[in-house]
């Protein structure tokens, strides 16, 4: 009996050669559409495929209209503090579900929203930090691309570049100069709302106590 030819025995032990129509699979984070197909890891809730919907498209809206959005945040965050008397009456803690609920769902359509508890986009340029796959809060990593985009995601503007864009149309815009405390994840699913308010309402009520006190 004659001996296997090795070549043979090779090619049989490699496999069958893929064919002229086999695509080859996704590695790293070029083509990351693709790669997410096939069930790889992609970076959770920036990926191109929510990126497509039409929420992305909003978000980048939001940064260039940061102006506007400014004057409505001014005015809303005004109401909301002459409702202290009712969030106090109701209880701020039984206040937190439903108001937390109704600002996922405005903030998460405006902003795409992660919903960290400690919203910071009057000093972002509309642009929330959160959406950085790293989850930087205070300015870019060093691995922005020369074309303004991100490291991790080659064809997502860095939220960062998108922020300064933003923050340069607003009155209040130098609050990007900031520095940020970093995310304290206990806030996490809780009202930036409510949170701001009572703040607001406190620092009010000590400065008309300290001004009777004169």
């Amino acid at each position: 009996m004659s001996e296997t030819d090795p070549s043979r025995r090779d090619a049989a032990a490699s496999g069958p050669s893929p064919g002229p129509s086999a695509k080859p699979r996704a590695t790293g984070n070029a083509a990351a559409g693709a790669k997410a197909a096939t069930g790889a890891y992609t970076p959770a809730a920036v990926s191109p495929n929510r990126r497509g919907q039409r929420r992305y498209t909003i978000r980048l809206w939001a940064v260039r209209h940061s102006r506007l959005l400014e004057w409505v945040y001014h005015r809303f965050a005004h109401a909301f503090l002459l409702l202290h008397p009712l969030w106090k009456a109701i209880g701020y803690a039984r206040a937190e579900a439903p108001v937390t609920a109704v600002e996922r769902r405005v903030k998460g359509v405006l902003f795409d929203c992660r919903m960290c508890g400690q919203c910071i986009l009057s000093s972002t340029g509309m642009s929330c930090p959160m959406n950085c796959p790293k989850q930087l809060r205070n300015g870019p990593c060093g691995g922005v691309r020369a074309n303004g985009n991100c490291e991790v995601e080659p064809d997502m503007p860095c939220v960062w570049v998108k922020a300064w864009e933003g923050s340069r149309q607003m009155a209040g815009g130098d609050a990007i100069l900031a520095v940020q405390k970093p995310v304290n994840q206990s806030l996490r699913e809780t009202s930036s709302w409510l949170r701001v308010t009572a703040a607001a309402a406190m620092a009010r009520d000590d400065e008309k106590d300290a001004g009777g006190t004169r």
